[in-house]
């Protein structure tokens, strides 16, 4: 019989969680606010949380001052792309490491390990030389490549996690009918592997709407920038920053990334329910 808990435990337990919380949303809450403040609130001493005279001007001033609607574009075309193709390289790679015992397969998971912990600048000048190469420095294929590149490893190394758990009885039972290889990963594995799919996807897409030092480096045609780069417009060379244009175009920029995790938070849990039912 399970012990119950003490009431003062299960307090402090949600007195932890409440502050938690609070501490994750506090970021979120103070840019917004920081957005509809006139200037003269923001720079006072003793800044208020709520603002005390809300102005849509710092949107306003965001939208004249950079063109935040053509990067937000621009991120969000190469996010999607690099997601997509993300995913479509890891499936079956990680379906081989996965499901193929050998050494190799240790070997490359090791290295797709250690690969993660390389420094960004260790890469950037020959991922930069390799682009110019080719002519595909200063544009969008250019940096989605370089985001697929950078993203293939921890994708790959989450699929397999998520297709070791799937039995390896139902692909068996695939095989005894006649399916094919490529028909088992299309169409036995891949349905049972949504969740780890969509988690897939859902981390391939943020790392690349987030990422500033990649594309800094590749794109050089304004009208190509990514809405980490417009971003970083509002601050000027001597550090000076416009806080309410930035704090508004910043709230902006992670609308999407809120948007799609409430999308994908719940088919996640649909699928997860659905693989449950289904094991």
């Amino acid at each position: 019989m399970n012990a119950r808990r003490p009431w003062w435990a299960s307090g402090l337990m949600y007195a932890a969680l409440a502050l938690y919380m609070v501490y994750l949303a506090f970021p979120l809450v103070w840019m917004l606010s920081t957005s509809f403040k006139p200037a003269p609130e923001i720079s006072a001493l003793v800044p208020s949380l709520l603002p005390d005279d809300p102005t849509l001007g710092n949107y306003l001033s965001a939208f004249e001052q950079q063109n935040i609607a053509r990067s937000a574009l621009n991120s969000l075309q190469i996010s999607i792309i690099t997601a997509v193709v993300s995913v479509l390289i890891a499936l079956p790679a990680a379906y081989a490491v996965a499901r193929i015992r050998s050494r190799l397969n240790k070997a490359v998971i090791g290295w797709v390990l250690l690969s993660q912990m390389f420094p960004l600048i260790l890469i950037l000048v020959p991922l930069f030389l390799l682009l110019r190469y080719i002519h595909l420095a200063n544009t969008h294929l250019g940096l989605i490549i370089v985001y697929v590149v950078w993203s293939l490893p921890f994708s790959l190394w989450l699929l397999q996690g998520h297709i070791k758990a799937i039995p390896v009885e139902v692909e068996e039972a695939a095989a005894v009918d006649g399916a094919s290889r490529l028909r088992i990963i299309k169409d036995v594995v891949a349905p049972l592997l949504i969740p780890g799919l969509i988690a897939t996807v859902m981390f391939a897409f943020i790392q690349a709407w987030n990422e500033f030092f990649f594309a800094l480096a590749v794109l050089k045609d304004p009208e190509l920038a990514t809405l980490s780069i417009t971003l970083a417009k509002f601050t000027g060379v001597d550090g000076t920053a416009q806080w309410g244009p930035l704090a508004a175009s910043c709230f902006l920029a992670t609308l999407p990334s809120l948007a799609l995790f409430a999308l994908i938070q719940r088919r996640l849990t649909s699928g997860l329910l659905s693989g449950a039912v289904k094991s």
